[in-house]
C-alpha cells in the first residue's frame, strides 16, 4: 500500500508518516518499481500501535523504546504519565477556577480584569500583610470574586488577616452566606469554625439559619462559636448550650455575656428560665466546685427577682467561694439600684 493510501486509512498525514520513518519508528522495507514506499500489513499495524501510544501522552522517543525493546516494562512509564496528567489537570483546573472567578466578579473592562487578577494573586500570597491589604482593598471599588474571598477566609490562620477577610465578606454580595455555609460541611473542625466566625459577622435570616445548623456540630468549639453568635442575635434556643459552656469552662465569660443579653430582653420569662437552669446546674451533685463558681458568677447580670432570690440563697451556700461570690453580687445589685 502506498503512502497516500496509508494516510487515508490511518488518518496519519503523509508528512507525519515520513517523520516516523526518519525517526526509525516505521521503516517500510518494500519499494515499488518506481521507487515509492510500499507499506506492508505489518507496517500499518505498527502505525496504529504508534497512534495508540501517542493517545496516552507518550513521546515519540518513548514509543520507539516501547516498540523496539522486547524487555521494556511499561509500569514506570505509565506511572510517570499518570503523575504528569494529574499535574496538567491541576494546572488547568486552577486556571479554570481563576477564569470563573474573574467572570463572577463582573468586570466591565480590561482594567477591572487586571484588578481582579491582582487581587487573586495577592490573596494567595505567602505574606500575611499582602493578604490583609488585598482583603481591605475591596473597600475601594475593586470587583470582588466572592468565591476567592470565601476560600481565603476558610483557610486563613493569621488572626488579623482573617478579621480583614471576614470584614470584606460582610460587605460582599448576597451569595456570600451560602458559599460560606459550604464550609460547615468540611471534615476539618478548624475550617467549620472559621465558617461560623465569618457567618457570625454577617446579618440576615439566612446566616442565622446556617448558625442554627452549626449548633449541632460534633466539635465543641464550633458549637460554642455558633451559640455565642446566636445568643447575640437573641436566639433563646441556645441557652442550654451557653450554660454547658460555662460548666465546661469553655468561653465561659463570653457565654455569660450572651446569657445576660438574652435575659435583658423585654420578656422576663427568658431571664427566669436562664436563672432556673443556672440554679439547677448549681444544685446538681455532679457539678464540680470550679463550675459552681462560674455558674454563680453568670447570675451577676441576669435581671429580675428570680435571679436576686437565687443569689440570696447562694450567699448561704456551704461552698465558701460560692457564698462569697453570691454575697458580693448581691451587694453590687443593690448598689446599682
Amino acid at each position: 500500500m502506498l503512502i497516500g493510501e496509508v494516510a487515508k486509512q490511518s488518518g496519519v498525514s503523509a508528512r507525519m508518516l515520513r517523520h516516523y520513518e526518519s525517526l526509525g519508528l516505521v521503516q517500510p522495507a518494500q519499494r515499488t518499481d518506481s521507487g515509492y514506499r510500499e507499506y506492508s500489513a505489518k507496517d500499518i499495524q505498527r502505525i496504529f500501535h504508534i497512534e495508540s501510544l501517542r493517545s496516552l501522552g507518550l513521546s515519540l522517543r518513548d514509543i520507539g523504546r516501547a516498540l523496539g525493546d522486547p524487555d521494556f516494562t511499561p509500569a514506570a512509564l505509565v506511572g510517570d504519565l499518570i503523575r504528569q496528567t494529574h499535574d496538567r489537570i491541576a494546572t488547568e483546573t486552577e486556571l479554570l477556577t481563576r477564569l470563573r472567578r474573574i467572570d463572577a466578579a463582573g468586570p466591565t473592562d480590561w482594567q477591572d480584569v487586571l484588578k481582579v487578577v491582582a487581587l487573586l494573586q495577592a490573596l494567595g500570597s505567602h505574606h500575611p500583610a499582602t493578604r490583609q491589604r488585598a482583603a481591605l482593598s475591596t473597600a475601594h471599588g475593586t470587583p470582588v470574586p466572592v468565591e476567592a474571598l470565601v476560600e481565603a477566609a476558610l483557610s486563613e490562620t493569621q488572626p488579623n488577616v482573617a478579621g480583614a477577610l471576614r470584614w470584606a465578606l460582610a460587605q460582599a454580595p448576597d451569595d456570600a452566606p451560602a458559599l460560606l455555609a459550604k464550609g460547615l460541611d468540611s471534615p476539618l473542625p478548624a475550617v467549620r469554625k472559621r465558617a461560623v466566625q465569618a457567618l457570625a459577622e454577617m446579618p440576615g435570616d439566612e446566616t442565622t439559619t446556617h448558625l442554627r445548623d452549626a449548633v449541632t456540630d460534633p466539635d465543641p468549639q464550633v458549637r460554642a462559636q455558633a451559640a455565642l453568635a446566636l445568643g447575640t442575635r437573641g436566639e433563646s434556643t441556645v441557652i442550654a448550650t451557653l450554660i454547658d459552656m460555662i460548666v465546661a469552662g469553655r468561653n465561659d465569660t463570653d457565654a455569660a455575656d450572651a446569657l445576660s443579653r438574652l435575659a435583658s430582653s423585654d420578656d422576663t420569662t427568658t431571664a427566669d428560665r436562664i436563672t432556673t437552669r443556672l440554679v439547677d446546674h448549681l444544685a446538681h451533685p455532679a457539678t464540680e466546685p470550679p463550675a459552681r463558681g462560674r455558674l454563680t458568677q453568670a447570675l451577676a447580670d441576669i435581671p429580675g427577682t428570680t435571679a436576686t432570690q437565687a443569689l440570696l440563697q447562694l450567699s448561704h451556700d456551704e461552698d465558701q467561694a460560692v457564698s462569697l461570690t453570691a454575697t458580693y453580687l448581691l451587694q453590687a445589685r443593690q448598689a446599682r439600684r
